[in-house]
C-alpha cells in the first residue's frame, strides 16, 4: 500500500497569547496544507538558544493550546539543544527555546521537540487499509538511497488527510521529497 509523503521542515505552533507577545499584526494564511484546517502563515520567528539562532522559521496555524517548536536533529546540533523525539503536543519536559518575533520575544521553558515519524489517517481509512490494531508501520523506499524506515506511528483523527510526515533529516537521508509515494510494507500490532 502506498502513502504520499509530506516533508516537514522546521516550524512552530503557537497559542494566541504567545503570538500576541511576538506580533502586533494578525496571523494570515499564505497556503493551506494537506491536513484539514492547517496552514502556512505569513509570519516567521527566529528560534534561539544562547548565541545560536535560526531565522525564518514559519508559524503554522491555526493557533493551538500549547506552544511547540519542531526542529530536526541537525538543527538541534547547531542550536546546542537536545529535544526529545515526541508526538505533536507531547511537550512536557521537552527542551527550552527562545522565540523572537517582529514585536517581542519570549522564552519557553519547554516546547522544543523532534517530531515522531507519523502517518495521518482517519478511523475510516484504518478500516479500509486493515490497520485497525496497528500502532506503527515500516516504510520501504526505493531508489539510489533505498532503505527501510521503521517506527512510523499512525496518527488517527477524524479530520485527516492520508499522508506520511518525515522531517528534513529523514527525507534527505533517503533522497525523497514531498509528493513522493512510498510503500507501507509491515505493520506492528498493538
Amino acid at each position: 500500500m502506498k502513502v504520499v509523503l509530506g516533508v516537514s521542515n522546521r516550524h512552530v505552533h503557537l497559542t494566541k497569547e504567545t503570538y500576541s507577545k511576538l506580533f502586533k499584526e494578525p496571523l494570515e494564511v499564505v497556503k493551506y496544507l494537506k491536513q484539514p484546517g492547517q496552514f502556512a502563515s505569513n509570519k516567521f520567528v527566529t528560534i534561539k538558544n544562547g548565541d545560536k539562532e535560526i531565522s525564518k522559521v514559519r508559524i503554522v496555524g491555526p493557533f493551538r493550546k500549547y506552544d511547540q517548536v519542531e526542529i530536526s536533529r541537525t538543527d538541534s546540533h547547531y542550536l546546542k539543544v537536545d529535544p526529545p523525539v515526541r508526538d505533536s503536543g507531547d511537550i512536557k519536559n521537552s527542551s527550552p527555546i527562545t522565540l523572537i518575533g517582529d514585536d517581542g520575544k519570549i522564552y519557553l521553558n519547554e516546547g522544543c521537540i523532534i517530531a515522531n515519524r507519523h502517518i495521518h489517517i482517519t478511523p475510516q481509512e484504518l478500516k479500509q487499509y486493515h490497520l485497525e490494531n496497528v500502532k506503527k508501520v515500516k516504510i520501504r523506499i526505493d531508489g539510489e538511497k533505498a532503505g527501510i524506515i521503521e517506527n512510523v506511528y499512525l496518527k488517527i483523527a477524524d479530520s485527516s488527510s492520508f499522508e506520511l510526515h518525515l522531517d528534513t533529516d529523514d527525507a534527505n537521508a533517503f533522497n525523497v521529497k514531498t509528493e513522493d509515494k512510498l510503500e507501507i510494507i509491515e505493520m506492528e500490532e498493538e
